[in-house]
């Protein structure tokens, strides 16, 4: 945790950001083709859902129906006959657990997995952050969009894209602890989904806060 930051205004009361530097897997959940059936090209293993889960064999990856088949993207879904890949925060104004557009795009919108010492901190999904690559140097908006790893070390598929990272498959990613990740409390107080990370640059610019990182973290 680094010391000596200013509260941002527009924040929760008495709410200080938070850092942490982490190495970072690529969490594609939530992608509409993240996950599907043998024959269909999707951005992960199927095997990769029940990650987290294996003594259960619980799946997480994906909604299932009470039997444990996957449920399936109708013609009308963006990836007809894919499963619907869910993420832990979600659009509460979309009452239909079935519908992928309810869940945060892995592959179009950067999104960190909440870390338990964020959440000991009072960050919760749907709140802001900021993002920065030591080693490719690029900053980024973001928001908090899934949990189930306690170090906090994932990432969506388009946070490590836009830090200038390759993507292989969902498991690859920067094994190298050189990901910086700055929580902001209270920043979604209203829990507002949103659709595009044009939406969220747009809010995080309006909140005031701050992607810039000190020289030492470079």
């Amino acid at each position: 945790m680094s010391a000596g930051f200013i509260p941002f205004p527009l924040l929760a009361a008495n709410s200080r950001p938070l850092e942490i530097t982490v190495n970072m897997k690529i969490d594609v959940d939530g992608a509409p083709n993240a996950y599907g059936p043998k024959g269909k090209k999707a951005l992960d293993y199927e095997r990769n859902a029940h990650e987290g889960a294996r003594a259960s064999g619980r799946i997480v990856g994906y909604l299932t129906r009470n039997d444990g088949t996957p449920e399936l993207q109708g013609r009308h879904d963006p990836f007809p006959g894919y499963y619907i890949s869910t993420t832990g925060f979600c659009d509460q104004s979309n009452p239909n657990p079935r519908d992928p557009r309810r869940y945060v795009n892995a592959s179009k919108v950067n999104y960190v997995v909440l870390a338990d010492i964020a959440k000991e901190n009072g960050v919760v999904l749907g709140d802001f952050v900021a993002v920065y690559s030591k080693k490719t140097h690029r900053a980024v908006f973001g928001i908090i969009g899934d949990s189930g790893n306690p170090d906090g070390a994932e990432g969506s598929l388009a946070l490590l894209r836009a830090l200038g990272y390759h993507f292989k498959n969902g498991k690859s990613g920067e094994a190298e602890k050189e990901i910086v990740i700055r929580y902001f409390p209270g920043s979604n107080p209203e829990h507002r989904f949103y659709q595009t990370q044009a939406q969220i640059n747009k809010r995080a610019r309006a909140l005031g806060l701050s992607k810039k990182f000190s020289p030492r973290q470079r």
